[in-house]
């Protein structure tokens, strides 16, 4: 076997090298979209600061899950690892309760990355609604997103039904083009001069900023409404048993993406704050790089670079729909969900997976406000990033996982670092979030949040007692052939 095909541990190839790791991730930048007129309406320019600071987090997180990575090659992800470490050996009771404990983390995962399509759905409905105004004349803004949404699903769900060839290289492709245009957006400014310093040193603080309890809460919320797209970047690493030589492959991908991430968020926030100001960014909070484009570009110039950044999106929308099927249909096919989700077509699609994920963001769609689902969405981020970094504490403490082979090493003392990353999750960025939505978008989001994440728990036990039916169903069979079998050996007898 070449050495380019040397199995990673549960039959994926180590076939990529670090600069294809990095190819993966390019298209998170994309996700400050949202937030890029939520958070300045807090933090004013220093939004651009909580950026960088957030992008650092994303660091030190990443380097504990790189390491859990290639530990665990057989391990999907964040979710994957976090249900290996929290699971009872040779369990032999009814519910474990240690794999609840993974398999809620898979779950808040899932709903952490799913509602991309209902966020991207509204800001595809949003930058047309500006683009072209007439389109405002016939449709509101919320009708024009479902439509978008009804077409972009529908749309992605023929597109994959016939599954995927040569993915992996689709995906780097996919991935570096929807970057383009965003860097075109953020440095173009720069080049032009139409970024003012005053817009950003003359609005820095908000002026009834106080480190209070109040604001600290704040704070707290905006670092996770932050983390959801300033950390996302965690991909470059979970790919580690695909690399081909893990112990330098992953390193070299996360700091470069690292990099690039700090770069595209810091600038594009100063960009559009550079060029609006602050109120100005606060007067177009869903789609702010429409007056940027304009007033950089002109009226055919910023249609060109607006259309572009739309394809960007789709292309966003596909990742997160590919990426969240498939971590339903891993949930199902590991028992943490009714097995109906884990059906596919004869083409490996996951396509119940998929239209219960189409079927859901419509409904988030309805929400409105993308910052309302990122909101809602955050909340299962951090749960997601806690119990993930507990796992990562939990794998280098205890006895059964401390001596497995770790291919990538995060720096000596990391599960330090990891639990207190853990703890400012949860349940700091938690509280923070919570208290954040109840001041400006109220507490739909926060409901939302905490109803999706509690449905989980019935549905868990249903799908463990749907496994047990199944599992003495196909032992009742088995024992009813052995006794055909053996009746039938007396006979002949």
């Amino acid at each position: 076997m070449s050495e380019n095909h040397v199995d990673g541990g549960d039959g994926l190839e180590r076939s990529i090298d670090w600069k294809q790791g990095l190819a993966i991730a390019l298209g998170v930048p994309l996700l400050i979209l949202p937030s890029l007129g939520y958070l300045p309406m807090y933090l004013s320019a220093a939004a651009i600061l909580i950026w960088g600071l957030s992008v650092i987090q994303g660091f030190f997180q990443n380097a504990a899950y790189a390491e859990m990575a290639t530990t665990f090659p057989k391990a999907s992800g964040l979710p994957g690892f976090a249900q290996h470490v929290f699971r009872t050996a040779n369990y032999q009771g009814k519910y474990d309760k240690s794999k609840l404990i993974g398999g809620f983390s898979a779950w808040s995962y899932w709903f952490a990355w799913t509602p991309v399509l209902a966020i991207f759905s509204i800001l595809v409905g949003s930058y047309l609604h500006g683009l072209f105004p007439v389109l405002g004349e016939m449709f509101t803004e919320n009708q024009l997103a479902l439509m978008t949404g009804l077409v972009i699903f529908g749309g992605l769900f023929v597109v994959n039904w016939f599954g995927l060839k040569d993915g992996a290289k689709l995906g780097y492709i996919l991935a570096a083009f929807s970057l383009i245009p965003l860097v075109v957006l953020t440095v173009a400014p720069f080049a032009t001069g139409h970024v003012e310093l005053a817009n950003i040193t003359g609005s820095w603080i908000p002026a009834d900023w106080a480190w209070d309890m109040h604001h600290i809460l704040i704070l707290l919320g905006i670092f996770a409404i932050a983390q959801w797209s300033a950390c996302a970047w965690e991909t470059a690493a979970i790919y580690g048993p695909e690399y081909k030589n893990p112990a330098k492959d992953v390193s070299k991908a996360l700091f470069a993406c690292g990099v690039i991430c700090f770069f595209s968020f810091v600038l594009v926030q100063a960009a559009v704050i550079g060029v609006l100001g602050v109120d100005g960014v606060l007067d177009q909070p869903v789609s702010p790089l429409i007056p940027v484009a304009h007033a950089v570009f002109g009226e055919a110039g910023s249609m060109i670079t607006i259309i572009m950044l739309i394809a960007a999106m789709v292309l966003i929308i596909q990742t997160a729909y590919l990426g969240s099927s498939r971590a339903m249909h891993s949930m199902a096919v590991e028992g943490n969900l009714p097995r109906t989700l884990g059906k596919t077509n004869r083409h490996g699609t996951p396509f119940i997976a998929m239209l219960v994920i189409g079927a859901f963001n419509l409904v988030l769609i309805f929400m409105g406000n993308p910052a309302a689902i990122v909101a809602a969405s955050a909340i299962g981020y951090t749960c997601a990033n806690g119990i993930s970094l507990f796992a990562y504490v939990r794998a280098k403490k205890h006895p059964a996982f401390a001596s497995l082979e770790r291919p990538f090493k995060a720096p000596k003392g990391w599960k330090h670092v990891a639990m207190v990353f853990g703890l400012f999750n949860l349940p700091l960025c938690l509280a923070g979030v919570v208290y954040l939505n109840s001041l400006e978008i109220g507490w739909t989001p926060t409901w939302v949040g905490f109803i999706v994440l509690a449905l989980y728990i019935p549905i868990w036990f249903y799908s463990q007692n749907e496994t047990r039916r199944a599992n003495h169903k196909a032992a009742a069979a088995g024992a009813t052939g052995r006794d055909a079998g053996d009746l039938s050996k007396a006979s002949s007898s």
